[in-house]
């Protein structure tokens, strides 16, 4: 009776929050691939990287290219990989290394962010131990900007929030930054041994109402690790339930949602 009274489902807002989330997410598998096969095929580049970044193609492929720290124009190599990117690239490219205008806008805001969050002239930003930051440009939409997540430096755990939102024009200058969230916590991927299996994982937003384009990143990153396969996000408004398996996203009031617990106890 009382679910039948209870409104839920996708809109606009949450589809477009899962669009950038699926692409953020297809950007830092990409970087992750990209890395691991950096390290093996070409160790004796390693001291001259810069660093990397990862965008789409016009063919809906991932593109993830190392540049050169003495020349942010160089590339020390460039991948491509498939829409949902697997350890193995489609091509490995050494010939072709000069930066296209894109990639040059990508690695200017991504190098200006990294410099502005090691900086930290006011303490914006916080550093956690067993943590490091990765940098996640992009260019669309006729929008500039990098975000920054945290990630975990230690196994067996997901770290959602201390993550960021630093914003460009289309000169590459730097706009404004903003907090996605406003603290950091921890996600065991499996259940202590003995007790019950974790079936869902929730945490609550103060700054948005949804669920956020970084969570649905880092979650979906991990899920072939993590025993938990929804995971809620609760506002003052809004509730986020996200099915990490299907990858859809149904959203309902807070006070509906209040009203379904309340109702089980």
């Amino acid at each position: 009776m009382l679910l039948s009274g209870i409104v839920f489902g996708q809109n606009k807002k949450t589809d477009k929050i899962l669009a950038e989330g699926k692409l953020l997410y297809r950007l830092e598998k990409s970087s992750w691939y990209g890395t691991d096969d950096f390290l093996k095929r070409f160790p004796s580049k390693m001291d001259s990287t810069g660093g990397y970044i990862s965008y789409e193609t016009s063919e809906n492929t991932i593109t993830t290219i190392f540049f050169s720290r003495f020349n942010e124009n160089d590339i020390l190599v460039r991948y491509e990989f498939d829409y949902i990117p697997e350890p193995r690239p489609i091509s490995i490219d050494t010939l072709n290394l000069v930066a296209t205008e894109y990639e040059k806008d990508l690695i200017a805001i991504r190098q200006d962010a990294m410099k502005r969050t090691y900086e930290n002239t006011d303490d914006f930003f916080t550093f956690y131990q067993n943590t490091s930051f990765n940098f996640i440009p992009l260019i669309k939409d006729k929008e500039r900007k990098v975000f920054v997540l945290t990630g975990p430096q230690v196994s067996g755990v997901v770290i959602i929030g201390n993550d960021y939102l630093l914003n460009y024009d289309r000169k590459n200058n730097f706009k404004n930054k903003s907090k996605i969230h406003n603290s950091l916590l921890q996600f065991p991927y499996q259940s202590v041994e003995g007790e019950n299996n974790i079936e869902h994982t929730y945490h609550s937003h103060v700054l948005t109402d949804y669920i956020s384009s970084t969570d649905i990143c880092t979650l979906l990153l991990y899920r072939d690790y993590i025993e938990w396969k929804q995971h809620i996000v609760i506002s003052k408004k809004e509730v986020s339930i996200f099915n990490i398996e299907n990858e859809s996203i149904f959203t309902m009031k807070t006070d509906d949602w209040k009203k379904i617990n309340n109702s089980e106890k």
